[in-house]
């Protein structure tokens, strides 16, 4: 950060601490000291710890995770920090680990021949059953456009159509990314996720789901899939041993779904009409088998909490979390099987550090509690959030707002700071306001199809009623402009998202990080001396479930 800018910046918080405390000095050495806290230096040091090899990816059950835990647990002991769950930094977490591994080959059977496609290359499958081996019986293809069942949206692929025991070839995304009319336009919802079709699939009483990927709608490659379901997946236990869901959730590329198309009697046209409202459910008039054997342990894993008690008000909280969790070690890429996770997540992990280090050089004390939360799990679909938001160790009631960080820096310091699912809660005003203290805007989200709103674990505590803001980095660079942020954005994706590449000596350029964390910061530290709730915007699908829990 330039001295013109940290200068702005220190202006702007030391105004806010003035206008709420009246003590103009004491209160501006305090925040000066603070924002010094979240530097470079210090940050570095978190990001090539946590995404080194030694760390083997950070996945659950694994040495990884051990170091993991261990690690933010003795940086927020250093740090002061008290333990978040009672007298303990950690929340368990009890999952099982399924690593399935299908039939190499599934074949696709109807009147005219077979398609068959290869385990890896074109397909890949697994189950949430925990049994040793599952069989999808002869089960006959239905192509079920989206796979999407919306009453506020007026829009049901499954209208009409019983598809018990059967296997449903659905689209990812949702209706909105062809059509700007329906459901949000480009922004995707809820209901355009992998995980959502896999549930609705299951409460349909669909025996198999396959979804198709096409990477512009995906916005991820095939191979990000393949990494994906190569390795081992967790889940949360459950009553039930996943019997509920579906015998077999999969994907099939592009390819492999216009090849079945075509051997049931359709065209590529089947793509148009399930765009369109209206649009019924096809027997594609082919059957499909498949075994799926499996390996189980269940075993814990560890969310990590710590905590700053407030001053004034200590049920009262804020709360700033990032998974600790990657992918572990896997397929070898380019020469590397270590999925070390730098941008993705050891950056937010680090920026947890160094908002915790700041709060604790301000000499006023939060009047609000301000919470830690590192999750495990993320990457195996948000489990630790989802654990937590059933089993909160403080108050919904009285959580004020969830800030998340994930995946941080990616086009370095930048003009702009993107607020994912724009148009949803209060906590946008607040980031707006911080953000023009470093002379910046705020903006949303230049990839809104990518529904990067219902990806990480903010989500789950939108789903209980919690405000919940997640912001990207900026894509504006300041020396070379918003066409070579967007640039490396995609250049991420494509080559090092969930890839073994994303390594700690790829991340170039750290100061946009800094700014973004110092910027969370000042909205933290606002909310945490305020006595008033952030409530969601009028619309959001979350208002209903704040209005419920308020009760």
């Amino acid at each position: 950060m330039n001295k013109v800018m940290l200068c702005l910046v220190f202006a702007g918080i030391c105004f806010t601490s003035c206008k709420q405390n009246g003590n103009s000095n004491s209160t501006a050495q305090a925040d000066s000291l603070a924002i010094k806290a979240i530097n470079d230096s210090s940050f570095a040091q978190h990001i090539e710890v946590l995404a080194s090899d030694d760390f083997q990816g950070r996945k659950p059950f694994t040495i990884g995770e051990t170091k993991s835990i261990n690690y933010l647990k003795e940086e927020f002991n250093k740090l002061g920090l008290k333990p978040g769950n009672g007298d303990s930094y950690f929340q368990q977490v009890p999952m099982v680990e399924i690593k399935s591994t299908p039939d190499s080959k599934m074949v696709f059977t109807g009147a005219a021949g077979s398609v068959t496609a290869t385990y890896l290359e074109n397909f890949v499958a697994g189950t949430r059953h925990v049994e040793t081996q599952v069989k999808l019986p002869a089960s006959e293809l239905v192509f079920a456009g989206y796979g999407i069942v919306a009453p506020a949206y007026h829009w049901n692929d499954y209208a009409g159509i019983n598809v018990k025991g059967k296997t449903v070839v659905v689209m990812i995304n949702d209706p909105g990314f062809a059509d700007s009319t329906l459901f949000k336009g480009k922004n995707m919802t809820y209901y355009g996720r992998w995980t959502y079709k896999f549930e609705e699939a299951a409460r349909q009483g669909a025996a198999g789901i396959l979804i198709i990927h096409d990477t512009t709608p995906a916005a991820y490659p095939w191979s990000v899939v393949r990494s994906g379901w190569s390795k081992s997946k967790l889940q949360l236990e459950s009553q039930d041993n996943g019997s509920s869901r579906a015998i077999v959730e999969g994907w099939i590329t592009m390819d492999i779904a216009k090849q079945l198309f075509k051997l049931g009697g359709q065209s590529d046209a089947l793509f148009t009409a399930a765009r369109k409202k209206g649009f019924k459910a096809v027997d594609l008039k082919l059957t499909t088998t498949l075994t799926v054997n499996n390996k189980i342990r269940k075993s814990v894993s560890n969310n990590v909490i710590a905590v700053i008690p407030g001053s004034k008000r200590p049920k009262e909280c804020i709360i700033y979390s990032a998974h600790w969790d990657h992918l572990g070690v896997g397929e070898i890429v380019k020469g590397d099987s270590i999925y070390n996770g730098a941008v993705d997540n050891a950056t937010g992990v680090a920026a947890l550090l160094e908002l915790a280090a700041a709060f604790q050089q301000s000499a006023q004390r939060p009047e609000r509690s301000v919470v830690f939360i590192s999750f495990t799990g993320e990457e195996q679909g948000l489990l630790g959030s989802e654990f937590y938001a059933k089993n909160p160790v403080f108050s919904v009631q009285q959580t004020v707002a969830d800030i998340n960080m994930d995946m941080m820096g990616l086009a370095g310091k930048t003009k702009d700071i993107i607020i994912y699912g724009y148009g949803q809660s209060d906590l946008e005003d607040y980031a707006e306001v911080s953000a023009k203290k470093q002379g910046r805007v705020i903006v949303r989200d230049p990839v809104p199809s990518s529904g990067l709103y219902y990806r990480s674990d903010h989500f789950n505590f939108a789903k209980v009623g919690i405000p919940s803001l997640f912001t990207g980095s900026g894509v504006d660079n300041v020396t070379y402009g918003k066409a070579w942020g967007l640039q490396q954005v995609a250049q991420f994706t494509k080559s090092r998202y969930h890839s073994p590449q994303d390594n700690f000596d790829e991340i170039k350029d750290r100061r946009g990080m800094v700014e973004d964390v110092r910027l969370l910061f000042d909205m933290g530290y606002r909310l945490s001396n305020e006595s008033t709730f952030p409530k969601w915007k009028r619309g959001s699908e979350f208002e209903s479930a704040r209005d419920k829990s308020m009760k």
